[in-house]
């Protein structure tokens, strides 16, 4: 594994924590019922973080408002999987993320739907352990779907494995390229030359091993004195970017030699006099709108991570009419450092920007290069702006929080008092590995829910305020055609019809959150139960008829 600033530190934090055995044991819990999910995984072998080992899956399920207990049928799943840990610092903690493939019998990928979510066969178990709000990951990837690109769907629930409850997970999408996922052309081993060759490719910046292919980035990265030391004195670090996909035991030579020459092309473009050219400039390359989102969404956040950890890029393949594909920013991944949970790089200082780099790993120079093309700085602004007005609103940010906090209302207790260190005590020495770099503690759930909506009333302020750039026109958020339907609620008793007939219907919250779901054999109207919900929530109600997706935006009464 190759070492960083990062890692090093991590590694102190925790040596430090186990070197005076402060690091809290993980209490023993059990579970019996939930209102969220219950996902039971089984496994022979010791689960690793090296390869994955083979086990069974079963998820319970009752559906919105109803009670789910362990010892129920398994009705949302029920198959085979291979399982092993995921991450790297997170490896300490006593909580672990797991990476999931749905097998069949004989161990090969099974493509299935979970939770609604389109089929495929890699999901992700994300642990909220350094996250007392639980939704840090969450929001960042329904923030991304809102703002109209591809995120991880996500989904809340309880996790058993080998007989020990692990607490409240989110499941979710792994990245990937998919049509439902980063949906870009697949790349065959004969795909070397012409237009073939041009996509689709995923890079990342990232960490690293030797399983990985690499390559260094031919602009050097901007980086702080190591450790913070000596100021804010700036020097020069080398980047090194990821092929994600394809694998690399996929990918052939041509392939990877024009994904690199690509990413190069656009980096020294970014670096270059003619930079801000409309035709000769950078435009030509990268997809601006995706860059443009991917900056704030990344500013809004004071990730500590932002713009050089789990920064993933995707290429598309260039269109049959001669026009060059071009490389997006996104999808976003990995924010549990981010929203105001961290005590280094920045990232507990609300006036600072995440795109001039802190003492850990380098920031890509182009995200400060490009700020100094006026047309990007506007663009920024621009929709910056017409964002506030809707999906990053304080009242709408405030109201996904709540609607977590509800939904989270009785899981909240069992993974705090199974996860007890993480939460501020008494005793001066009663350290975890987290609360090592945690910017603050919090006594209980309610109060890390303020806290998260005061660090956000405080961030929304200074992006108002200091914010490059000008309001030029509009920018448009792309909405799904609509199909005509009919809603009435009684009560908590949502009722939708249409005469196309309804296949599915999907309520969440005003930035994407599956809060309930139905489904439905084509029938003209659907009942849908909405009584766990809060009052005075806005919600949006998505249906599918025909195969079509349209939405409504409803308060609950």
């Amino acid at each position: 594994m190759v070492m960083n600033n990062k890692t090093i530190l991590l590694g102190v934090l925790v040596g430090a924590a186990l070197f005076f055995s402060l690091q809290a044991q993980a209490e023993d819990v059990k579970l019996t019922t939930s209102d969220l999910p219950i996902v039971i995984i089984q496994t022979q072998d010791a689960i690793n973080a090296d390869a994955k080992v083979p086990g069974t899956m079963q998820i319970i399920d009752n559906g919105p408002g109803q009670t789910n207990a362990v010892s129920d049928a398994p009705n949302a799943f029920d198959g085979h999987i291979g399982i092993k840990l995921r991450g790297e610092s997170s490896l300490n903690f006593n909580q672990k993320k797991y990476t999931i493939e749905t097998w069949d019998a004989l161990g090969n990928d099974s493509t299935v739907s979970i939770f609604g979510m389109p089929e495929e066969t890699d999901w992700v178990l994300l642990a909220p352990y350094n996250d007392v709000s639980m939704v840090r990951d969450v929001y960042a990837f329904a923030l991304w779907n809102e703002m109209g690109h591809w995120g991880p769907r996500t989904r809340m629930c309880e996790v058993i494995v080998n007989g020990d409850y692990r607490g409240v997970y989110a499941f979710c999408e792994r990245i990937k390229r998919d049509k439902n996922r980063v949906d870009i052309s697949k790349l065959k081993t004969d795909d070397v030359s012409g237009r073939d060759v041009t996509g689709g490719y995923i890079v990342r910046i990232d960490a690293f091993d030797e399983e990985d292919l690499t390559f260094q980035s031919k602009v050097m990265g901007i980086q702080k004195s190591a450790w913070g030391w000596g100021g804010n004195q700036q020097q020069e670090a080398p980047i090194t970017w990821t092929i994600y996909y394809p694998k690399k035991e996929d990918i052939v030579e041509p392939q990877k030699e024009y994904i690199q020459d690509y990413i190069d092309t656009v980096e020294l473009t970014i670096q270059s006099s003619d930079f801000a050219d409309p035709e000769k400039g950078y435009a030509q390359f990268i997809d601006v709108p995706s860059f443009v989102d991917y900056f704030i969404h990344t500013e809004l956040s004071l990730n500590a991570d932002g713009f050089k950890r789990s920064a993933y890029y995707y290429k598309e393949k260039d269109k049959k009419d001669g026009t060059l594909g071009k490389l997006f920013a996104g999808p976003v991944w990995d924010y549990n450092l981010a929203y105001g949970n961290c005590n280094f790089c920045n990232a507990n200082n609300v006036n600072a920007w995440v795109y001039e780099g802190c003492e850990t790993n380098p920031t890509p120079k182009m995200w400060k290069r490009l700020l100094e093309d006026k047309a990007f700085r506007d663009a920024v602004k621009t929709r910056y702006t017409e964002l506030r007005q809707n999906i990053i609103s304080n009242e709408s940010i405030n109201a996904f929080l709540d609607s977590y906090a509800t939904l989270l209302d009785q899981a909240q207790e069992r993974q705090l008092k199974k996860y007890k260190e993480v939460l501020k005590s008494s005793n001066p020495w009663d350290y975890s590995p987290t609360s090592m770099f945690a910017a603050y503690r919090v006594s209980s759930y309610a109060e890390e829910i303020a806290t998260v909506k005061q660090w956000f009333a405080k961030r929304l302020a200074f992006l108002d305020k200091n914010l490059p750039g000008e309001v030029v026109g509009t920018a448009s958020i792309s909405r799904p055609q609509r199909t005509e339907a009919s809603f009435s609620l009684r009560g908590r008793s949502l009722t939708v019809e249409s005469s196309e007939g309804l296949l599915r219907i999907d309520v969440t919250n005003a930035l994407g959150a599956l809060l309930a779901t139905g489904r439905f054999s084509g029938s003209s109207a659907a009942n849908l139960d909405l009584s766990h919900l809060p009052a005075g929530l806005c919600v949006v109600v998505c249906y599918a008829s025909d195969g079509s997706m349209s939405s409504r935006s409803l308060m609950l009464p």
